[in-house]
């Protein structure tokens, strides 16, 4: 059970991550917007502690504390804003990833967050700092 309730925090980490960064790439539109028309921008996206997740035919909503759902969205806004780059968000988002696994669920061993950056990041041409990715 602790497994699969590992594999749901996993897919909410992400989705969390990846909406973060596109509510960002909108704000940014809608910000530069308001700012050419000398208007005041508009408030900072805010990241949800229920994520829809696909499991199995199904769709369920999955539940994460506010402190790691704001995290995870926090870092793929900073990410879609270029603040850090795409090995730290990993490192940071597996940090947050290893604290669920041992410290809230007891897993022995931790899952692993953004597999689709990592992926991303094995097939470029420059593929040398994805070389430290495990």
């Amino acid at each position: 059970m602790r497994v699969r309730m590992g594999l749901l925090c996993r897919a909410h980490l992400d989705k969390s991550f990846v909406t973060g960064a596109e509510q960002m790439a909108s704000w940014q539109e809608l910000a530069a917007l308001a700012l050419a028309n000398g208007k005041e921008k508009p408030p900072l996206p805010e990241p949800s502690v229920f994520q829809k997740i696909k499991a199995g035919e199904n769709e369920i909503y999955v539940y994460l504390p506010e402190e790691y759902a704001h995290e995870a969205f926090a870092l793929g806004g900073r990410y879609q804003c270029a603040e850090i780059p795409a090995l730290k968000a990993i490192e940071t988002m597996q940090g947050l990833a290893n604290q669920i696994c041992h410290y809230e669920l007891k897993l022995t061993e931790p899952f692993q967050v953004l597999q689709f950056l990592r992926d991303e990041l094995a097939q470029s041409p420059d593929n040398e700092a994805a070389s430290g990715l495990s």
